[in-house]
């Protein structure tokens, strides 16, 4: 029976965002060498690039950023306005238990196989083979799929992998095998638990060394991103929150309801040890954003609220829209700064806005309860 982790104690500073991936760091730095085809094959295939952008203090495990590739389709019609998919995040997360089951296969085997995994063929229809590149990792495999695979490599000629159309079927013993080995893999360093730890609130379970780790870096579950504990974020002390309200003016989409017009205001300042540059002075900035007068966007409000301050609306570090560093710039909860245009231009009609914020919002730990 695992040990219970329990939801009071924890505070957090700096604004993470739901984009994050928690790793090992041995993990990562496989990924970011060996694997380096690997994450080229991911970023090809979600239009998204992983980055390192936080290491835990003791080196055990590290914060992986997803963002939208460069003129990818993602980054043109501004898919990334909402957080990470979980399909996607589970895509990462498959694609580093994959590197470290690599890692620990090439540690125990002899230097004349690790020589072999380079050469793989390919038998087209028509018989000719051709020479490809190392694969991406393949999905997690039964005990049984283990076995033929490590029969194979044992080969002392190049593999020839014949074409496939059709998936094998799994049986329902390898079905439970299978899961029964995934109940005991942490997602965190990918191997099999070591004083199996038990979150209380969402049912995740964890090394008990890798989820202190983790919590060094963010109070929050790895796989799910709930949050335990208050959050607090780095957004300067020193601005303030003001609403007011134009019962005249509908925003598209809410008609028959008011507007409620959010007006932050920071003067300038230095940042704090907190920040990106600590006694480097950033600028004044002034931002409005706008909620409809319904019941929904009340309660939206009032989680925005408690978000302002626990310092969590905004961040310092560099502007996405005019590049400049040192500036106060949106953390991650999404505003609509706009009254028309829809989702392109940051305003309205978007029927899902209010349900994906208070998605974000419920992420660290603000609910309208």
């Amino acid at each position: 029976m695992g040990s219970q982790v329990s939801s009071d104690e924890m505070s957090v500073r700096a604004g993470q965002g739901s984009d994050e991936v928690l790793v090992s760091q041995a993990v990562w730095d496989y990924l970011a060498a060996a694997g380096r085809p690997w994450l080229v094959d991911f970023e090809d295939k979600q239009g998204l690039s992983a980055d390192i952008i936080r290491r835990g203090e003791r080196g055990g495990c590290c914060a992986v950023r997803l963002s939208p590739v460069e003129g990818s389709s993602r980054a043109r019609t501004g898919m990334m306005e909402g957080p990470v998919s979980p399909v996607t995040r589970k895509a990462f997360i498959d694609l580093c238990r994959c590197a470290r089951k690599e890692m620990t296969k090439q540690e125990a085997a002899p230097k004349r196989k690790r020589s072999l995994l380079p050469c793989m063929m390919s038998m087209e229809p028509d018989g000719e083979g051709t020479l490809l590149p190392p694969p991406p990792p393949h999905p997690r495999r039964s005990q049984r799929q283990q076995q033929k695979y490590r029969k194979n490599a044992d080969m002392d000629t190049c593999v020839v992998l014949p074409m496939q159309h059709e998936p094998t079927a799994r049986t329902g013993t390898e079905l439970a095998i299978g899961h029964e080995e995934e109940s005991n893999v942490c997602s965190i360093c990918m191997g099999e638990m070591v004083e199996k730890t038990t979150l209380d609130k969402c049912g995740h379970s964890f090394c008990r060394s890798c989820l202190e780790q983790a919590f060094q870096v963010k109070k929050a579950c790895p796989v799910c991103r709930l949050v335990y504990g208050q959050l607090i974020g780095n957004q300067p002390a020193n601005g303030t929150m003001m609403v007011e309200r134009d019962p005249d003016l509908e925003l598209p989409g809410h008609e028959g309801y008011g507007c409620i017009c959010i007006i932050y205001s920071f003067p300038p300042g230095l940042q704090a040890q907190e920040h990106p540059n600590p006694g480097v002075r950033y600028p004044s900035t002034d931002r409005v954003a706008y909620l409809p007068d319904s019941p929904e966007g009340n309660r939206v409000l009032r989680m925005l609220r408690r978000a302002f301050e626990q310092r969590l609306i905004f961040t310092i570090g560099t502007s996405m829209t005019t590049g400049m560093n040192n500036v106060i710039t949106w953390n991650d909860i999404h505003h609509k700064t706009s009254i028309w245009g829809g989702p392109r231009c940051f305003g309205y009609p978007d029927p899902t806005y209010l349900v994906r914020v208070t998605e974000e919002l419920r992420e660290k730990g603000i609910t309208a309860d």
